[in-house]
């Protein structure tokens, strides 16, 4: 169903959920670190503190055995970091293959009444936006197009960003902000950023919301990227921002919410609010425009560089 991202089972009382994602087409050097927190991300997201996983990586018939034992190496530490268990395990070559595949899936458990989905936003729920828009796009972009990334950022910036790969994992403030009452709904801006995250919400929710286009943190790189690339306004609403949190919210948790993020090192942008009235709008120097339906999420032309 759209919008969830994890499935929730009901034993002795207390719910287990599980939570699945690939990882490819990634840079090789996080490769195992992402493989883990894609998939935990979800999970936290959920209420959730990840505990365990399991893990399937699978090449090409040329991939040779050093790449997987660098990789799972990389995904142990990542494990081991979140306190997550591998509790199993698969690898292996394929002819059908043309390129690295991971595919990670979590389980952790929660109280009931601790559960939040993404479906439980409210009508008058202020929309929290946790990170940048487009923050994973342009620290890949960094990373996949060191040259082209020096000329339209410096190579100052560059270098910085590339080594930020960190930020596109939500699970710390995601398990932390689930524990503050008034935090009703909360999802990833992976494929299709914002304006995906947005409308999955609304969606599930059965609500509407209208956002300040003004009140959208982006990154001035991001920007260039949309100049460079000959982006519209949407899909710069689209690119992917996996490791941001749009979230429902209560006004009265504002502060606390504040507090938390502000002790992982980020803050807390309120952007827009959910609506009783199913109407999805966009203001624009106080323009109104129907904010669109669907994404066109950017991302892999961008980190192709074409």
């Amino acid at each position: 169903m759209a919008g969830y991202d994890s499935g929730v089972h009901l034993i002795n009382g207390k719910y287990l959920v599980v939570a699945t994602d690939p990882c490819t087409g990634v840079p090789e050097e996080w490769f195992g670190w992402l493989l883990i927190n894609y998939a935990a991300s979800d999970l936290a997201l959920s209420g959730a503190k990840p505990e365990f996983c399991t893990i399937n990586l699978l090449g090409s018939l040329s991939t040779k055995p050093a790449t997987f034992q660098k990789i799972m190496k990389q995904t142990c530490e990542a494990a081991d970091e979140l306190r997550i268990a591998i509790v199993r395990g698969h690898t292996g070559t394929y002819g059908s293959l043309s390129d690295l595949l991971g595919v990670a899936t979590v389980y952790g458990s929660v109280q009931p009444e601790k559960l939040i989905t993404s479906g439980n936003a409210k009508p008058g729920d202020l929309i929290l936006c946790t990170k940048p828009l487009g923050l994973e796009t342009i620290t890949n972009f960094s990373i996949t197009q060191k040259a082209l990334a020096q000329k339209l950022f410096g190579a100052t910036q560059q270098k910085k960003l590339s080594k930020q790969v960190h930020l596109q994992s939500c699970v710390k403030e995601a398990v932390q902000l689930a524990q503050i009452s008034g935090v009703h709904a909360m999802h990833d801006a992976t494929e299709g950023g914002l304006v995906a995250a947005l409308t999955e919400i609304a969606e599930a929710s059965g609500i509407g919301f209208r956002v300040d286009r003004q009140k959208i943190p982006i990154n001035k790189e991001a920007l260039a990227l949309q100049s460079y690339f000959k982006l519209t306004d949407m899909q710069l609403l689209s690119m992917s921002s996996t490791g941001t949190i749009l979230a429902a919210v209560d006004a009265q948790a504002l502060e606390k919410i504040k507090e938390t993020l502000s002790q992982n090192g980020l803050s807390a942008c309120f952007i827009g609010k959910f609506t009783e009235n199913k109407d999805r709008m966009l203001i624009n120097n106080s323009k109104e425009v129907i904010f669109p339906q669907t994404a066109n999420d950017p991302y892999a032309m961008i980190v192709s560089g074409k």
